[in-house]
């Protein structure tokens, strides 16, 4: 058996995938991949990600997780993901938007939003050819949740309740934020709010870091206007790969899977680890972790800001009631699984699985699902 076979089986179990779609249109060059996870709660929703390197597994882990994540928050929604093979940064992107919308005109039990790699401007294409999507542009009248930091919201309120559990004040904490985004930014502005302090940031072109701090909304701006951390003045210049060697009291991974794995793990500096991103750790590295006494709070629970918005948008709801939302369930999902997680003696994750599957597993028992 080789590694991609392994690979593919233990991304399936009896809760899914439901569906694997492989998209080729060669006049607009497009390729892409659909994954509907599970579909039992309701319509899945999930992000269209776009990279040149994106991959079937990847995809499917990704969905995997939104099962989990809208399981975990109650939400009236199954789990699904699509991943566009491009490169972001190249133009023509909305012939190539268009072009996928079309593709998955037919896919009705899957609703998608933006990810890393799309925005509220994609989800606008993809809406007017087959009037389903999420994350829309206000104009359209949809909750912008790049716009709005509706995942960063979540992770700050996270922090917020996972700090009670290993005695840690926001106020002054030290925080490290790799992949400064849409995620990573707002992040970093919420926790700020909170009191902590930006020491390092990071993105694809290498790694900003002052031990008295980063000015956030400096750094935010030039962001925006010169597209990468590496322009701030104020700041020791360091390679992307340097970030995890920076020690501070929080972490926030919110950019690609698996950098923090086995290979890393040691090296890692902090106390408390809020995933920005999905699947950003590996579940070795989750257990090697745990057992050196940091939290960290599993993606599907402390990163579901954004699909929250989303299901919100979905129903028609504003945003007012995202944020408050987003608000509720964060701080009471997040004090479950961590209950959960010292009061049995388990790792934060296989709490957080148990219950979502559960509640997936619940869902199924209605639909004609044999189980």
């Amino acid at each position: 058996m080789n590694i991609s076979q392994t690979i593919f089986e233990e991304c399936t179990d009896d809760l899914g995938p439901e569906k694997i779609i492989h998209i080729y249109e060669p006049v607009a060059k497009l390729r892409a991949i659909v994954v509907i996870d599970n579909a039992a709660a309701g319509p899945a929703i999930g992000g269209v990600r776009m990279a040149l390197d994106v991959t079937t597994t990847e995809i499917m882990r990704l969905a995997r997780a939104m099962t989990l994540k809208n399981a975990a928050a109650g939400l009236p929604h199954g789990g699904g993901k699509a991943g566009i093979i491009a490169d972001p940064k190249v133009g023509g992107k909305e012939g190539l938007m268009r072009t996928f919308a079309r593709a998955i005109e037919s896919l009705r039990d899957y609703t998608p939003g933006p990810d890393m790699g799309t925005d509220e401007s994609c989800m606008a294409y993809i809406f007017d050819e087959i009037k389903r999507a999420v994350g829309l542009p206000r104009v359209l009248g949809g909750i912008p949740l790049d716009e709005i930091g509706a995942t960063g919201f979540g992770v700050a309120e996270c922090a917020e309740v996972a700090k009670e559990y290993i005695n840690l004040d926001l106020n002054g904490a030290k925080l490290v934020v790799e992949g400064f985004g849409n995620v990573g930014k707002n992040a970093a502005r919420f926790l700020e709010e909170k009191g902590a302090i930006l020491v390092a940031a990071s993105d694809t072109r290498g790694t900003v870091y002052n031990k008295d701090g980063l000015n956030v909304s400096g750094l935010i701006q030039v962001k925006e206007e010169k597209g990468s951390v590496t322009y701030y003045k104020d700041a020791e210049k360091l390679k992307t790969k340097d970030l995890i060697k920076i020690p501070g009291d929080i972490f926030v991974p919110a950019a690609r899977p698996d950098v923090i794995d086995e290979r890393n793990v040691s090296t890692l500096n902090t106390k408390l680890i809020i995933q920005g991103a999905n699947i950003a750790i590996t579940i070795g590295a989750e257990k090697a972790l745990h057992k050196r006494g940091v939290l960290s709070v599993p993606d599907f629970i402390a990163n579901a800001g954004g699909v929250i918005a989303a299901a919100v948008e979905y129903r028609h709801g504003g945003e007012k009631e995202a944020f408050s939302e987003i608000k509720s369930k964060i701080i009471a999902n997040t004090k479950e699984i961590l209950d959960k997680t010292y009061n049995e003696g388990l790792y934060p994750r296989d709490s957080a699985e148990m219950i979502a599957k559960e509640r997936v597993l619940s869902a199924m028992r209605y639909r004609k699902h044999i189980i």
